[in-house]
């Protein structure tokens, strides 16, 4: 994946309030999840790629379908009996830009300025141990999390939001560095990642500027070590029908600066994708995508000025057989070209890469089937964030240039134990071009359980992958993650 160890100057010096905070109200939303008397009903918990679900949406003003949308929030939400095949850090097309469902867009949006605030609270507990290739490990324990809030909306139409983000260490040797967990050098850090403002333009439309987490294939929030990334940007966003109608999502912005997932820092676009010294670009980046019934399809471009430009499109279809049996179908193609005065290499360069999946999905359990095929000359690349390949994994993508992969998934979520889902997979890489690039196959299990009852809002992942890799004496590197996440039910 799109790891960088870039070190970071002008780092901000650590600081226990924000942990202080974080664990206190922690600690009283761990209280009163176990108190019978606080049995409130709440959300299902949310997956591992969530780091603070302070996405707003834009209110229903006047003109709205009153009776629909009653009906929409009245639903229960149910936790998705079939698991998703999604890989943590990704973005797929048809979530980009909007609320997952035109229910929770709704949800999001009725809130009123200071009687509807919401806080988002999450504790992080995580564990990261890898044995590279040449016998060096990376390894680090880790403990911290957010504290963020996101008002309701001035006269129906501003709202304003902040989230700040901690990772302090508890274990991790200078010399055993690269888990991304903390900063270089094992460092702890905190940080004021979200600070932004929101305006609601009109029926199901909302513009945002400031610093927040923002979702697309190529430019989202890949949150799966302590802290997610975030951006500097002015993003227009919007959806259009859904429910029993076609639906229309579409999202047009400038993103600035990044903060990436280990950082306090936030960078220029251009110098995180790794662009010559002095080069100081952001991205322009415009979607749209639609979705009827079981099909969807949409595309989005990323232009950034003399660095690099990134077509990428997307189409699913879903068949229900029956109650209990579905399949899934998708396609994607991604296209990547120097622009300008090529100065992210210093050359000119094009890559591209396409990919199939199908599923089957039975009561609990998903069977899945993925290819994905890079063309000659040049890797693919990842500049900013978690690359959206159907073959991209735990460790690996699989984006080399000349490098097909084909992968193999089996997925189960216990109906007598609710919450609890586990996953295993194999990718089977071929030799990439280059007489230093080595074929690699990679294996991962994945075992995660979000607790019911008493325990909600607990999260407990264990993820474990091997790489294998065909080079001489036959090197393995093996990546094992160890994580414990708690969203007090009172927020």
């Amino acid at each position: 994946m799109h790891e960088q160890n870039r070190v970071i100057e002008g780092r901000i010096p650590q600081t226990a309030l924000l942990a202080g905070i974080l664990l206190a109200l922690t600690a009283t939303g761990a209280v009163q999840a176990q108190s019978p008397a606080s049995s409130t009903p709440v959300a299902a918990v949310p997956e591992l790629t969530r780091a603070v679900q302070a996405q707003a949406t834009p209110a229903s003003p006047p003109g709205t379908n009153p009776a629909r949308e009653a009906e929409e929030e009245s639903e229960d939400d149910v936790p998705e009996v079939t698991p998703s095949s999604t890989e943590q850090g990704h973005t797929e097309m048809d979530e980009a830009f909007a609320a997952k469902s035109r229910r929770d867009w709704i949800r999001e949006t009725r809130r009123k300025a200071f009687k509807d605030t919401k806080w988002d609270i999450q504790a992080r507990s995580y564990y990261l141990d890898r044995d590279k290739f040449d016998d060096s490990t990376s390894e680090a324990w880790a403990l911290g999390g957010s504290v963020g809030f996101k008002t309701g909306y001035f006269r129906d139409r501003f709202a304003f939001g902040a989230t700040g983000y901690t990772s302090q260490k508890v274990s991790g040797d200078e010399d055993e560095d690269g888990t991304l967990l903390l900063q270089p050098g094992q460092e702890g850090y905190t940080v004021l990642g979200e600070v932004y403002g929101e305006a609601l333009l009109w029926e199901g439309a909302r513009f945002t500027a400031g610093r927040k987490g923002f979702d697309t294939p190529y430019i989202n929030r890949n949150d799966v070590r302590m802290t997610p990334n975030t951006f500097t940007a002015a993003v227009l966003q919007g959806l259009v029908g859904g429910g029993d109608e076609p639906e229309w999502r579409y999202g047009f912005g400038y993103f600035d600066e990044i903060k990436e997932r280990n950082s306090d820092e936030f960078v220029s676009m251009s110098e995180d994708a790794g662009a010559l010294d002095g080069v100081d670009e952001g991205v322009w980046a415009g979607g749209v995508n639609f979705k009827s019934g079981g099909f969807s399809i949409g595309a989005i471009d990323y232009w950034s000025d003399d660095i690099i430009n990134i077509f990428y499109t997307e189409a699913k279809l879903t068949h229900q057989i029956n109650d209990a049996t579905k399949l899934n179908f998708a396609a994607q193609y991604t296209d990547q070209t120097s622009v300008g005065d090529e100065l992210l290499t210093g050359g000119e360069f094009a890559a591209d890469q396409w990919g199939l999946k199908g599923e089957l999905g039975y009561k609990g359990a998903l069977f899945t089937v993925a290819y994905t095929s890079t063309g000659s000359g040049t890797s693919m690349k990842g500049p900013w964030s978690g690359y959206p390949g159907y073959t991209s994994v735990q460790v690996n993508d699989f984006n080399r240039a000349g490098e097909d992969a084909l992968l193999l998934r089996v997925g189960y979520n216990f109906q007598s134990v609710p919450g609890l889902g586990v996953y295993g997979l194999c990718v089977d890489g071929n030799d990439p071009d280059g007489s230093t690039a080595y074929e690699e196959d990679e294996c991962d299990m994945n075992l995660q359980w979000n607790a019911q009852g008493a325990l909600k809002g607990l999260m407990v992942r264990l993820r474990y992958a091997t790489i294998d890799q065909q080079s001489p004496g036959s090197p393995e590197l093996t990546d094992f993650r160890f994580m414990v996440f708690y969203d007090p039910p009172r927020f």
